[in-house]
C-alpha cells in the first residue's frame, strides 16, 4: 500500500475551515509567507511518502527489541529519524530560543499527521518528544528549559 499525503486537503483545513493567514494579517509569524507554508507541506509530504511509509511493514513485522541493554528499531528507523531531525520537522512551533523555528502549531500538527498516517510505529516517537516539549515550555523551570529544550527540539 502506498501513503499519498493529501496536501490539497491538509491546505484547505488550514487555510479555508481554519482561518490560517488571519495568524499572519494580525502581526503574527511575519517569516512565514505562501511560499514558506507550502514548501514546509511538500517537504512534509516527501518526507512522510518516500522515507517514512516504506518502513510501515518492516516496522510492523520487526518491531523494536532490546539487546544488552541497548533499544535496536526495525531496518531503516534509524536514518530515517536521522532525516526527520536534520529536517528541523520536531521543532516547527518550538520557540526560536531553544532552537525551533517559531511557526503556528496547527502547520506543526499538519506536518505531524502526515508522519503519523504515514507509518504510527515510526510517529509515536516525536510524539513523545513533542509532548515532553509542550510539558518543559509550559511547567519547567528556567533551569530545565534551557538544558532540555534545545535537546528536546534540535
Amino acid at each position: 500500500m502506498v501513503y499519498v499525503s493529501p496536501i490539497d486537503d491538509i491546505r484547505f483545513a488550514l487555510e479555508s475551515a481554519a482561518g490560517f493567514w488571519r495568524l499572519t494579517a494580525e502581526g503574527a509569524f511575519p517569516d512565514l509567507d505562501a511560499d514558506t507554508f507550502t514548501a514546509i507541506l511538500e517537504g512534509a509530504a516527501a518526507l512522510a511518502q518516500d522515507t517514512i511509509a516504506p518502513l510501515n511493514r518492516v516496522g510492523d513485522q520487526t518491531g523494536v527489541s532490546l539487546h544488552d541493554d541497548k533499544v535496536a528499531t526495525p531496518p531503516g528507523f534509524k536514518d530515517a529519524y536521522r532525516q526527520f531531525v536534520e529536517g528541523g520537522w520536531q521543532g516547527l512551533a518550538a520557540p526560536a530560543a531553544h532552537g525551533g523555528q517559531g511557526l503556528p502549531r496547527a502547520l506543526a500538527l499538519a506536518v505531524h499527521e502526515m508522519v503519523h498516517s504515514a507509518n504510527m510505529a515510526f510517529g509515536l516517537a516525536p510524539m513523545l518528544t513533542l509532548g515532553a516539549i509542550e510539558a518543559l515550555e509550559a511547567h519547567g523551570s528556567r533551569e530545565q528549559q534551557e538544558t532540555y529544550l534545545p535537546k528536546l527540539i534540535t
